[in-house]
């Protein structure tokens, strides 16, 4: 279990970096490396619309998947909650940059995605703490 855990914080800190990396990157490396065109971006699914906002799956997909490493990683620590915090935080941040990277520019759909990502895991998470507490 000790392996694993150290396995899962490795790769929660990787997966940071690499998605600061692709974040901070002007345009799309998927694109370029796909299509041979950086300003387009592959899309694995379409995008959602509740109460028509737009929310990127794209980043709803990959800020779920940060967060659930993170938080099987810094399960058992005490500061999950400063986690959360973080990945909030990362995730508004993240976004915001793109105002001033060029070929990015700042979408609310993507926004959206990003922090909806992040609460839907935080959500599952905290309900499953609670079940296990009862």
């Amino acid at each position: 279990m000790k392996i694993l855990n150290s396995v899962l914080i490795w790769g929660f800190h990787c997966a940071n970096l690499i998605l600061i990396a692709l974040y901070s990157y002007p345009g799309s490396i998927f694109g370029h490396i796909l299509y041979d065109n950086s300003s387009i971006q592959p899309k694995i699914t379409e995008d959602f619309s509740i109460f028509n906002i737009l929310i990127s799956s794209n980043h709803l997909y990959t800020f779920a998947c940060l967060s659930i490493i993170g938080i099987l990683a810094y399960r058992n620590n005490k500061k999950i909650n400063l986690l959360i915090y973080y990945l909030l935080l990362l995730s508004i941040i993240l976004e915001f940059l793109h105002i001033i990277i060029p070929n990015r520019e700042f979408e609310f759909g993507d926004f959206f995605g990003n922090i909806v990502g992040v609460i839907v895991v935080v959500i599952i998470y905290k309900i499953k703490k609670y079940a296990q507490s009862k």
